[in-house]
């Protein structure tokens, strides 16, 4: 009686382990998709199953892309470069007038790329892209090749404006580039090489790795600040296209790149969007950006004898000697005699200092100044716009 209760437990028991594995080796083993009348599970279509599967590829990457390719134009320039040809008699004052020099006219191709702004064509690029260009035809991703004509362009921040000829144009949203974030996602969009003719911009992807990166004036007079840095790749060809974020929206304008061997090594540089806006606005109101500003203060550098009268024990600085009447120094509230310290943030020490960081920052008429000045025994801050300056006025 005993050994039958044993067995009967031990069979129930046997039952008990045979349920807990199938159900556990269900659990683990995949969902075969299956088609109508195969009989269990859950049927899934083969259109329905690749339906799942192109949905799946779909990520922030892609979608923004689709948001910007459209507005995504290259730009094919012929330039006209021009040369001297020296005379081998241009010293000599009788045969000099029979054979001068000469000026060498040569037509080249330069491409680059682009994005458009406004349904009505309004397109910007960088300025050495179309530099001395005679003729502008802009490519779009649908094939169309369109003319167009420059409406401005700013040789110091490197940027212009060009109007396609037609309408109804897709836009690229431009975003907030104060709002980016070091680490996020960052997509050049272009046509690198000349590869984009009559197909899709070329796509790279990379992430924002730094902000405010100032290159000042360089050799050439152009001025880069406050430049993003990223590791998307750009190359030549790049130039003038959109750094565009995962939420479709040019957030730059790549520009340049640091390399040893001319391509990219995860080192480019792009115009943020809002300084881009900022000249956009010059040149579609008035063509050009005005740098002829005007403070209506006159300084000089500071000796050493005439800062101890004043009081100053510090180094550096230097010495408000004039201001106009009416300037927007005086207005501002600044004195003669006040010693100038830093302007926008910068060391001052001398006279020339003022002009090299003007120079370094694109100052702009409207653009606001701060100094730091030093009087009678107190630093103050001292916030003013460069103004206009005054057709009968020059600033030293």
């Amino acid at each position: 009686m005993r050994r039958a209760v044993q067995r009967m437990v031990e069979g129930v028991w046997l039952a008990l382990g045979m349920v807990l594995g199938l159900l556990l080796l269900r659990t683990l083993t995949p969902m075969r998709a299956q088609t109508p009348g195969s009989g269990g599970g859950i049927e899934l279509s083969p259109a329905a199953l690749q339906g799942q599967v192109a949905e799946s590829r779909h990520n922030a990457i892609t979608r923004a892309v689709a948001l910007a390719e459209p507005a995504v134009v290259g730009i094919n320039v012929v330039q006209v470069e021009r040369y001297i040809e020296r005379s081998p008699f241009a010293r000599d004052p009788y045969w000099g007038q029979f054979f001068p020099d000469r000026v060498i006219e040569h037509p080249v191709q330069n491409l680059g790329s682009g994005f458009i702004i406004s349904a009505d064509g309004l397109t910007v690029t960088n300025e050495h892209v179309v530099h001395r260009a005679e003729k502008i035809v802009v490519t779009l991703p649908d094939g169309r090749e369109v003319n167009a004509k420059l409406v401005g362009a700013d040789y110091n921040s490197d940027i212009a404006l060009l109007d396609l000829d037609g309408g109804g144009f897709p836009v690229l949203e431009m975003g907030d580039s104060d709002k980016i974030l070091i680490g996020e996602w960052a997509i050049a969009v272009g046509n690198p090489y000349g590869l984009f003719s009559s197909s899709s911009p070329s796509v790279t992807v990379g992430v924002i790795s730094a902000v405010d990166r100032d290159f000042g004036a360089q050799d050439d007079a152009r001025v880069y600040i406050g430049m993003l840095q990223t590791d998307a790749a750009i190359n030549p060809g790049n130039s003038g296209g959109p750094l565009v974020n995962a939420e479709g929206q040019a957030i730059g304008m790549n520009t340049m790149i640091y390399s040893q061997n001319g391509g990219s090594v995860g080192l480019g540089f792009a115009i943020p969007a809002n300084r881009v806006q900022e000249i956009v606005r010059d040149l579609k109101g008035q063509g050009y950006v005005d740098r002829n500003i005007w403070t209506g203060v006159w300084i000089r550098d500071l000796n050493r004898k005439t800062a101890q009268v004043l009081g100053y024990r510090g180094k550096g600085g230097v010495l408000v000697v004039e201001l106009s009447s009416g300037s927007p120094a005086e207005q501002a509230g600044l004195k003669v005699h006040d010693i100038v310290l830093k302007l926008n943030g910068r060391a001052v020490n001398t006279s020339r200092d003022i002009k090299t960081i003007i120079a370094d920052t694109d100052v702009k008429v409207g653009d606001r100044l701060v100094m730091e000045v030093f009087r009678e025994g107190r630093v103050l801050t001292i916030g003013m716009h460069a103004g206009t300056m005054p057709e009968t006025r020059r600033e030293r």
